[in-house]
């Protein structure tokens, strides 16, 4: 048995970030388990539901209220994220490899480590979900539970797009709803500065109406 973990929406203006952990013997795993970005979607959610089957799985969401904390910051939100996830299946003397959060690896090694009860071999990696079958699993479920947040979104408001800043649909939303509403949603990450933009485009249109 090991244990791998990594999370899904770190980098969107909308919505939680997800952290997911899997315990499991890698052998168990299906075929085609790797880093959730390159897996289109319909063939992630069966594979989610296969690491489901054969693996026990703890995910962990950080909401935009905590990201938004300005007490706190991505980074620290990250270890949270991953070691909130690890405590839900973890259990003394297991290996362990995360995906680094951070660029110093040992670092956001070590953070994880001290969150987390039990007595792990942990190790973090960058690109483990490429190189780490288990990584692999997590990531995938982490983005299964980032996509069915999105879903679920896109249910209360219409298309929100995927949430990233860099996506015309998302910024449209957002726009388009400080339009009507005069503030930002509450899917919305507030500090980031995409929301911060779409504010000031907001008010200096309507001055420039007067």
């Amino acid at each position: 048995m090991r244990l791998g973990v990594d999370e899904a929406g770190k980098g969107p203006v909308l919505g939680s970030m997800f952290a997911a952990a899997v315990r499991c013997d890698p052998e168990d795993l299906p075929d085609g388990v790797g880093d959730s970005k390159d897996i289109r979607a319909e063939r992630r959610e069966r594979l989610a539901d296969e690491i489901r089957s054969v693996a026990t799985v703890g995910v962990a969401e950080i909401t935009t209220e905590r990201i938004d904390d300005p007490e706190t910051d991505m980074n620290t939100l990250t270890v949270q994220a991953h070691a909130e996830a690890l405590t839900r299946v973890a259990t003394d003397g297991l290996e362990g490899l995360v995906d680094a959060g951070d660029t110093n690896a040992v670092r956001f090694e070590q953070r994880v480590s001290d969150r987390v009860d039990a007595a792990l071999d942990l190790t973090a990696r960058h690109r483990a979900d490429e190189e780490d079958p288990v990584v692999g699993a997590a990531s995938i479920i982490a983005k299964s539970a980032r996509e069915a947040h999105v879903d679920a979104l896109a249910a209360k408001y219409g298309d929100v797009g995927s949430g990233y800043p860099s996506d015309p649909t998302t910024r449209a939303f957002l726009e388009g709803f400080v339009d009507e509403h005069d503030e930002l949603p509450d899917c919305a990450r507030r500090s980031w500065s995409t929301c911060s933009d779409v504010l000031a485009a907001a008010e200096q249109a309507s001055l420039d109406s007067f």
